[in-house]
């Protein structure tokens, strides 16, 4: 079984990266709050956004350009980087390890801000411009899963006899939930 642990948010944040990075889809950005002027919408997102920072940003503005509706449909993988500092303290953020669609395929390096007054060179390395396709669940998949959102997110890969055995899940899940 897997264990998700889901904050209340509307935003991603560093500690949803506890377990390792994550691929997203951008689907789009609108403007954000003064602290972080972005919200980015991820396909994959959960209805959370994501708020990079100013670093992060012209990272993103390196590999992409800074029009946005450019940015919409490719793919980002985020991280926790346990070294960012806010203030005096380390608390950790959200980094970008690879992004797809970079020039010619390869790597983007820039040297940003780090803290005040220090720069570090910034590697973000190329992503497959094109999402793999998804894994056909089986029937066993199926069967072990306890979660709903899980069998939403089976439902596309799914054949006709394995979405029956979904729904039926599903039904059974809901059914033990009273």
């Amino acid at each position: 079984m897997k264990i998700i642990a889901k904050p209340r948010s509307d935003q991603w944040n560093a500690d949803d990266f506890v377990g390792g990075p994550q691929t997203f889809t951008i689907a789009g950005v609108k403007e954000g709050a003064a602290e972080q002027p972005y919200d980015i919408e991820l396909v994959e997102g959960e209805g959370r956004v994501w708020r990079p920072p100013l670093t992060v940003l012209r990272l993103l503005i390196a590999g992409w350009t800074n029009e946005t509706d450019a940015w919409i449909g490719r793919r980002v993988t985020l991280y926790r980087d346990e070294t960012i500092p806010f203030g005096a303290e380390i608390v950790g953020g959200i980094r970008v390890s690879h992004m797809s669609n970079l020039p010619d395929g390869k790597p983007v390096r820039e040297k940003l801000t780090k803290q005040r007054g220090r720069r570090a060179l910034h590697t973000v390395q190329p992503l497959p411009d094109v999402a793999p396709a998804p894994t056909a669940p089986t029937a066993a998949d199926v069967a072990a899963c306890t979660d709903v959102d899980q069998l939403r997110a089976m439902w596309p890969a799914a054949s006709d006899e394995i979405r029956a055995h979904i729904t039926a899940r599903k039904t059974e899940i809901e059914g033990g939930a009273s």
